[in-house]
């Protein structure tokens, strides 16, 4: 993968000038290239990553994962049944997997209920799908490779014997 975009991808908020001096670069060489990432939607997007943990918010919702088995339809293949999956405003994301199911969909909803209901009413009912498995995310230690740290541990020693 390119440097600039390595850089990126690990610090969305750093500048062309920043990128120019760890690359030994132009600050003006640096932006044209990432002008073009953008408008070759390379880079698609800058990204905020929130430890929602921390924030101790009742409405931060509940994310799940859902392995979904699937009968891929003829002359269109699982293209067309993910398409249809990921335009639901609930899913966030969706990949086509190998393995023991065909696709694996992150669902993000207020509460258990929300995430229930969607798999039971909307998921589950749609033709082709064989059967899903619904994970619901209870504690996240890492994301998108950078450590999730909680504050104030218990400073008791552990127990050994």
């Amino acid at each position: 993968m390119n440097e600039i975009l390595e850089i990126l991808e690990k610090n969305a908020r750093a500048t062309s000038e920043e990128i120019a001096r760890m690359l030994n670069m132009t600050p003006r060489a640096v932006s044209n290239a990432i002008k073009k990432f953008e408008k070759e939607g390379i880079v698609l997007k800058y990204k905020t990553l929130i430890n929602k943990e921390l924030l101790r918010d009742e409405d931060s919702g509940v994310r799940a994962l859902i392995e979904v088995k699937v009968t891929p339809q003829k002359n269109l293949g699982f293209d067309h049944i993910a398409e249809r999956i990921y335009r639901f405003p609930e899913v966030t994301s969706c990949y086509l997997m190998s393995g023991t199911y065909d696709l694996l969909i992150v669902v993000e909803g207020k509460n258990l209920n929300m995430v229930s209901s969607f798999v039971a009413e909307k998921l589950s009912p749609m033709e082709n799908i064989r059967g899903t498995v619904t994970h619901f995310i209870l504690k996240k230690y890492k994301e998108d490779g950078d450590i999730l740290k909680q504050p104030n541990r218990s400073k008791r020693p552990a127990i050994t014997l």
